[in-house]
């Protein structure tokens, strides 16, 4: 068994890791004011069944010259990473690079690629597993729990400048959770079911003990000692393990928003990306916005992200107290008028049309079902998506091209 370390130790290196001076897991590394990474999980699918298909070896064998494409959990996975960047049209650059580079690789092999939240009939159970010591490690300790994870998603890492920045903004974030997760929303259908959800894709890690709702905390401090805690129970082994909706990455000193789908287009994603980086410009200038409002109690933020998960965009969201509820898409376009200063100052005026386009026509989970509507099939769903995937846009009325 491991020994812990005594109370009076672990606060006495609490204290020196809140000032940066311990080269500890916890020390927060600037990651530069308000830039900008994105992480994006695609599926590889095969052409001919439209199942997912293990070949993320081969793929990134074809990437050398790509050092931003990278393994997953599942070897029908890989990941894009974009660079650090200052703003969305540098992401845009980024990735739109990266993608027609696996758009090349995916034809040399016979591979297409889906972006959004799962894949609508692979079973998870057909899924082989990338063979790391941390993916047998993690498989190991949470068994079925892990082995569901057949999902995709999009992470945005906003860089901050200190550890006590960084909780401020995820305190204020906290708050637009739901609304990330409903524009994102596109794992309506699981092994072939319909869920009845807008998005199912959490369902799968809220399960796990160290995922889901992220505790609240108020100072880089207690946020230390929350994940020193943690490591010295062996609840985690590392920062790694925290798989929170949202959550400080000290490493890459950055504020890490993990809650969204995957998203069917790059258009969409750069969309959500922007109100993303919009956001937090604004609460830069206003950040005594938080004084008035502060994080959301744990049953309101709960019940908020259930409802977002259920019904997308067409949620009302609780916001007060007393069990007031508005819908979700009004509060949207309220966010958009209100931080409109800091969407005209980065030029973001093209992605915030197709984010209203978003909110107009129908996210992807409601895309994919007016497509099952229309055809009975989850392969045109899976046709639907890697079209809208190829198209870097969404398509609108079950177009596949």
């Amino acid at each position: 068994m491991r020994r812990t370390a005594p109370l009076e130790s672990i606060l006495e290196r609490l204290a020196l890791e809140a000032t940066g001076d311990a080269n500890d897991a916890v020390t927060f590394r600037s990651g530069g004011q308000l830039t900008l990474g994105v992480e994006i999980e695609l599926q590889l699918i095969d052409r001919e069944t439209l199942n997912l298909v293990p070949r993320a070896e081969e793929v990134l064998a074809q990437s050398t010259a790509l050092t931003n494409i990278t393994k997953e959990f599942y070897l029908s996975t890989v990941e894009i990473n974009s660079r650090k960047c200052n703003d969305v049209h540098e992401v845009d650059r980024d990735l739109s690079v990266a993608l027609d580079r696996l758009d090349e690789i995916g034809d040399k092999l016979g591979l297409n690629f889906s972006t959004t939240g799962c894949h609508p009939f692979a079973r998870y159970a057909n899924c082989i597993i990338t063979p790391t010591p941390r993916y047998n490690e993690l498989i190991d300790r949470n068994q079925w729990l892990t082995r569901r994870m057949t999902v995709y998603g999009m992470h945005v890492h906003i860089g901050m400048g200190s550890g006590d920045e960084c909780i401020r903004f995820n305190n204020f974030f906290l708050h637009f959770l739901p609304h990330l997760l409903a524009l994102s929303a596109s794992s309506p259908f699981w092994q072939g079911e319909d869920t009845g959800l807008a998005s199912c894709r959490p369902t799968t890690y809220e399960a796990l003990p160290t995922a889901g709702q992220p505790y609240v905390v108020h100072s880089w401090r207690e946020f230390c000692q929350l994940c020193n805690t943690l490591i010295a129970c062996d609840a985690i082994q590392s920062l790694k393990d925290l798989w929170w909706d949202l959550r400080p990455s000290p490493a890459h000193g950055t504020l890490e928003i993990r809650i969204c789908d995957g998203l069917a287009s790059l258009a969409e994603t750069l969309a959500v990306v922007a109100f993303v980086h919009a956001l937090a410009h604004w609460f830069k200038d206003h950040a005594s916005w938080l004084d008035q409002v502060p994080p959301p109690p744990r049953w309101l933020a709960r019940e908020n992200k259930w409802r977002a998960m259920r019904f997308g965009l067409d949620a009302k969201l609780v916001t007060h107290l007393d069990g007031s509820v508005k819908p979700l898409r009004d509060d949207v376009l309220d966010w958009c008028d209100r931080i409109e200063g800091s969407i005209a100052a980065l030029g973001y005026e093209p992605y915030f049309a197709t984010l209203r386009q978003i909110l107009d026509r129908g996210n992807s989970s409601m895309r994919q079902r007016f497509v099952h509507a229309q055809t009975g099939s989850l392969h045109d769903v899976v046709r639907h998506n890697i079209a809208e995937y190829r198209a870097r846009t969404p398509l609108w009325g079950g177009n596949t091209g």
